[in-house]
């Protein structure tokens, strides 16, 4: 049970697929009066974890539906209360009138945005870390996504946590102990060993923190650039990896001249590919908006894939990097060049452009974390910043034992927040508001 925090009394129902046709509906409830109230509508119910085939009824005796409910007791289900579900048949007229029938239950009222995951949470089954992968793994567009959120929700956060966590511990225990038992016959290098500790955790988390940029990257989406000069072929090429007419299209350079953005799944990755102005000096002021926008947009974008001609590559200010991929646009028109060729009219060389694209952006998660958002960044910080001061603190001429085992403990409560253990009443209701009704 999560300290500060304690579970809501009601018990709870709520849809757990999505509304529409379809051959089967599941319907969840938990609480305490779980199964005393499904014994109202469908009668003897079998023993936990055992599925069993009802007939619902209204309190009148008219049937609703014949369906599977499986029940489950409380620290063995999914919240950690008493739990059941009802598989239903999927129509809508069906859904509604069973979740009618159990609206009209005293006891019971419906679940609201996330409260199922709410309640594992509160009751230990899982920890927060774990309730933000579940929401990640439940957004995930691509294998990558759904590895990484995976990942997260089986605990690697909390494992890595506890890790940290025994380090730090031991190295409270040496200067707790300095300070204790100064005048006993210690060996005198016990501040000397819990600073060598500090040293080595802070590094473990410096390079985790670089970790967490990558993951941020692969848990939002990359962003590629398509840039060049005017009628280089940049939006026919959105276009072919689109599958769609994403962009305008036609022989008239500075035909695009805002930023045409299209997400989409390259080799698991999740991307965005950017259609951009051409880049190029201009006296049309509306046109030279877009140049700027562009400018700005690549500069800060994953990768830029540069579409060169016999004038070269670039302009406008923006110049390619070392990791940009250089390509001869429109090279269906043998057109020649240092270059190797892309065609979104044919789709010459595109498969190509996609493998280097893949390569590189999956080169950069060779040392992606198994944390993933700006709350876990912010943690890692506040620790990172706290053990820098335990180790200033223990620095001669003056060190400090007092200052060391707060600045540790300082750093021990950042490290608990990533879980949940401390400091969470704050980003419940941001994390939750993203859930479904029936997670």
């Amino acid at each position: 049970m999560i300290s500060g925090l304690t579970t809501n009394t009601d018990t709870i129902f709520a849809a757990a697929t999505s509304p529409g046709r379809a051959a089967i509906a599941v319907i969840r409830v938990s609480g305490d009066h779980t199964t005393a109230l499904l014994r109202q509508l469908a009668g003897p119910l079998p023993p936990p974890r055992r599925a069993v085939l009802r007939k619902l009824r209204r309190c009148d005796g008219t049937v609703l539906d014949e369906c599977l409910i499986i029940r489950f007791s409380a620290g063995s289900s999914y919240t950690g209360e008493s739990s059941a579900e009802l598989q239903i048949h999927g129509g809508r007229a069906t859904t509604q009138a069973v979740l009618e029938a159990l609206a009209g239950q005293p006891g019971l009222r419906p679940a609201r945005p996330g409260e199922f995951t709410l309640r594992a949470l509160l009751s230990g089954r899982m920890d927060l870390a774990q309730v933000e992968g579940l929401g990640d793994l439940i957004d995930a567009e691509t294998e990558l996504q759904r590895r990484q959120a995976q990942n997260q929700y089986d605990g690697a956060v909390g494992h890595r946590v506890d890790t940290w966590k025994r380090r730090l511990t031991r190295s409270l225990a040496l200067v707790e102990t300095e300070l204790e038992f100064s005048e006993e016959d210690l060996p005198a290098d016990l501040c000397h060993q819990a600073g060598a500790v500090i040293d080595e955790l802070r590094a473990d988390l410096e390079a985790e923190l670089g970790g967490i940029t990558t993951a941020e990257r692969l848990r939002d989406g990359f962003e590629v650039a398509i840039v060049g000069r005017p009628n280089i072929g940049k939006s026919t090429l959105l276009n072919h990896l689109a599958g769609r007419e994403a962009a305008i299209t036609s022989s008239i350079a500075g035909t695009t001249r805002d930023i045409v953005e299209v997400r989409m799944d390259l080799r698991g990755l999740p991307v965005t590919v950017l259609d951009t102005a051409g880049l190029r000096q201009t006296s049309d002021p509306i046109e030279a908006i877009g140049v700027e926008r562009t400018v700005a947009r690549a500069e800060n974008a994953d990768l830029r894939v540069f579409l060169a001609d016999a004038c070269g590559v670039g302009g406008a200010g923006l110049e390619p990097r070392e990791s940009d991929i250089i390509l001869c646009g429109k090279c269906d028109l043998g057109h020649s060049g240092m270059h190797d060729g892309v065609s979104g009219l044919t789709g010459e060389g595109v498969d190509a452009m996609i493998d280097r694209i893949a390569g590189i952006l999956s080169r950069r998660l060779s040392r992606v974390s198994a944390m993933t958002n700006i709350r876990h960044r912010n943690a890692v910080e506040s620790a990172i910043c706290a053990l820098g001061a335990a180790a200033a603190s223990l620095a001669p001429p003056l060190p400090c034992g007092e200052i060391c085992a707060e600045e540790i403990r300082n750093a021990l409560k950042a490290l608990d927040s990533l879980t949940g253990t401390v400091d969470i009443e704050q980003v419940l209701g941001e994390i939750f508001a993203t859930f479904c009704i029936g997670k």
